[in-house]
C-alpha cells in the first residue's frame, strides 16, 4: 500500500472521528459544555458513553440521520482533508483513466487537443482542462474526477476519493491527433479571424473538397457561399460558421479531409442556412448534414438549416427556442440515425413541447445526412454505368458519301 493510500485513509478515519465527536455534542450539548469547562472528566465520559460510536455495531437513528444530511459527505471531507492531498490526488488521476476503467472510448472524430470526446453507447462524456475537468453535452453534469466517480458509479464523495486513489499509477491512452501542429494559440478574436479568410470560389480547395468528397452541388455550394457563412480554413478545411440572433459570428465548425473540429475560442450556437424568417426549422448536428438535407430538398424557402455542431450548450438551447417560439413553427429533429441523434431528437420534442409548436422528426435514411446524399450520388453513378453498359456501342449517325 503506498505512501498516498495510507494518508487518505487515515483522512477517511479522521473524517469518521469528526462525525461521532459532533454527534456527541449535538446529542448531550450541555455535558459537552461542561466538559470544555474542565469538569470532572470521569463524570462527563460515563454521561457521554451511550452517545460514543464503536467501531462495530449500528449507529444510532440520530447519527443516521446527520449522515444523511452531510451531503454525501463531501463538504465535511474537503473541510478535514488537508488541500494539497486534494490537489494530489486530482493531478495524479486524470478522468481519462475513470472513463476508460467504466469502458469509455475515445471518439476520435470529434475530439480535439482540448476537448477530448468519450462514449460508452449513448453517453457521452468531454474531458477539458488537460484531462483534470469534464461536462456532459447531453446534461449539465460537470466537475473534477471526484465528480466524474459520483456522476458514472452513483456514489457519495468519500467513496469516490477511495476509487479515485485506486486508479493512482493507471497509465490512460493518449488520443491520437492528426491536426496540424507548431502555430502558436490564437491572439487575435474570432470575427477578426474569420475576416482574414477568404470565401470559397468555384474551383478552390474547399470548394473542390465539398464537391468531390461530400457530394454537395454546386448550387447549395455556391448559395451557401452567397450568404457570407463559409471560409477558406488552412489546409483546404471548411470553415462553417455559428452566428448569434443578431448575425454576428460566434465561431465555426471546421471540417476537411483529414481534420474535424470547432474554432478554438469560439461559441457553439447554431450554424443557420435558409431564410430567417422560415417557419420550418430543421435541426441537425454538423453543417454539412444542414448543407446535405438543404440538397435532398432543394433548399426551399419556407426551411432553416441548422447545426449544433454535436453539442447542445445553453447558448444552443436559448437560440432553438427563440426560432421555435414563433406562432406557426414546425421543429424539424433532423438529427442523425444513431442513440445520439435519439437524444438530440427528444431534446427538440420537449422544446416544441414547452414552446407549444408543431414537431417531426426527420431521420436520415443513412447514419446522417452527408452519407444518405453520398448513398444517392452512387447510386446515380451506378445506374449511369450501367445504363452504358446496356446501351448500344455506336450511337451516332454513319458518315455520308
Amino acid at each position: 500500500m503506498n505512501t498516498f493510500r495510507v494518508g487518505l485513509i487515515e483522512t477517511l478515519c479522521l473524517l469518521g472521528a469528526a462525525c461521532e465527536w459532533q454527534a456527541a455534542r449535538e446529542a448531550a450539548p450541555p455535558l459537552a459544555r461542561h466538559l470544555e469547562r474542565g469538569a470532572n472528566l470521569q463524570i462527563a465520559s460515563r454521561a457521554l458513553a451511550p452517545f460514543a460510536l464503536r467501531s462495530r455495531g449500528k449507529p444510532s437513528p440520530k447519527l443516521q440521520k446527520m449522515q444523511l444530511e452531510r451531503k454525501d459527505g463531501r463538504e465535511s471531507a474537503e473541510k478535514i482533508m488537508e488541500k494539497q492531498k486534494l490537489e494530489d490526488l486530482r493531478d495524479r488521476v486524470p478522468c481519462a483513466a475513470v472513463l476508460e476503467r467504466a469502458g469509455f472510448a475515445i471518439d476520435g472524430q470529434e475530439s480535439t487537443r482540448k476537448a477530448v470526446k468519450y462514449r460508452r453507447g449513448a453517453e457521452i462524456v468531454i474531458v477539458i482542462h488537460e484531462g483534470r475537468g469534464w461536462f456532459d453535452p447531453l446534461s449539465d453534469a460537470k466537475g473534477d474526477v471526484f465528480g466524474l466517480v459520483e456522476h458514472l458509479d452513483g456514489v457519495a464523495f468519500v467513496e469516490a476519493l477511495d476509487r479515485v486513489a485506486d486508479l493512482i499509477g493507471v497509465i490512460a491512452r493518449d488520443p491520437v491527433w492528426s491536426r496540424w501542429t507548431g502555430k502558436p494559440a490564437h491572439k487575435t478574436s474570432i470575427v477578426e479571424r474569420w475576416a482574414k479568410r477568404r470565401r470559397p470560389w468555384q474551383g478552390s480547395r474547399v470548394w473542390r473538397y465539398l464537391r468531390t468528397e461530400r457530394c454537395l452541388p454546386a448550387t447549395i455550394i455556391r448559395e451557401t457561399t452567397q450568404r457570407d457563412i463559409l471560409r477558406e480554413g488552412p489546409y483546404g478545411s471548411m470553415w462553417a460558421a455559428h452566428v448569434d440572433d443578431q448575425g454576428a459570428v460566434t465561431g465555426w465548425e471546421e471540417r476537411g479531409p483529414d481534420w474535424r473540429g470547432f474554432s478554438t475560442g469560439g461559441s457553439k450556437i447554431l450554424f443557420r442556412l435558409g431564410s430567417p424568417g422560415a417557419m420550418r426549422l430543421c435541426v441537425t448536428e454538423a453543417a454539412i448534414d444542414a448543407m446535405s438535407l438543404a440538397a435532398f430538398e432543394g433548399l426551399p424557402e419556407r426551411s432553416l438549416y441548422l447545426s449544433t455542431a454535436g453539442g447542445w450548450s445553453p447558448l444552443t438551447d436559448a437560440a432553438v427556442r427563440k426560432l421555435a417560439s414563433r406562432p406557426g413553427v414546425v421543429l424539424v429533429a433532423a438529427t442523425d440515425a444513431n442513440s445520439q441523434g435519439e437524444t438530440f431528437a427528444d431534446r427538440l420534442r420537449a422544446i416544441a413541447d414547452e414552446v407549444g409548436c408543431d414537431w417531426l422528426r426527420l431521420k436520415p435514411p443513412a447514419e446522417d445526412w452527408n452519407d444518405a446524399l453520398k448513398a444517392l450520388e452512387e447510386e446515380k453513378k451506378e445506374r449511369k454505368s450501367s445504363a452504358g453498359r446496356g446501351g448500344l456501342p455506336h450511337a451516332r449517325r454513319p458518315r455520308q458519301g
